[in-house]
């Protein structure tokens, strides 16, 4: 009989991701492919890259767009940073206290809403854009104090340039 593969839940068990607060989140295309562009240093600047440019594929388009848009389906959500690599998005999100859901991004006032505005944001994703584009799950921290924010937005800056040297990279 064949054991059936476990998840890991990467969530924090006591946390409460209703919470107000910052929180760091990655998000990775399905297989690791690089779907959503490419580190070009002559290309068209993406918001996050500073002396290495990320061109950005028709999905990364797709990507981006629906990034921008969060704040405008989800009073609940601010995106304060985000950058689009090949394989993986990064983003500063945070979650203010408010009873003013928005349509798309928040099932409701219970709803895990770091989780429902990640899963919002891979449906309408891959709905336009045809294919399945994200693997299952996400990774997120919790930044706890500026300085942990800092760090963060640094890392989320510099990872373009870094690119070679990512986890995540492949050629």
């Amino acid at each position: 009989m064949s054991e059936k593969f476990v998840r890991k839940n990467l969530r924090l068990k006591e946390y409460d991701y209703n919470n107000a607060g910052y929180y760091f989140v990655t998000i990775c295309t399905q297989d690791k492919k690089c779907l959503l562009g490419r580190i070009d240093s002559a290309g068209d600047a993406n918001p996050c890259a500073t002396n290495a440019m990320i061109k950005l594929s028709p999905y990364g388009i797709i990507t981006e767009k629906y990034l921008l848009s969060m704040e405008e389906h989800d009073n609940n959500i601010r995106l304060h940073k985000y950058c689009i690599m090949p394989n993986h998005i990064h983003m500063i999100i945070e979650i203010v206290k408010s009873n003013n859901f928005g349509t798309q991004w928040a099932a409701s006032p219970t709803a895990n809403h770091v989780s429902q505005a990640i899963r919002s944001l891979k449906c309408l994703t891959s709905r336009e854009s045809g294919i399945h584009l994200w693997q299952r799950s996400f990774y997120d921290h919790i930044i706890r104090n500026e300085q942990d924010y800092l760090r963060i937005w640094e890392y989320i800056d510099t990872n373009p340039i870094k690119w070679a040297n990512d986890e995540y990279y492949k050629q």
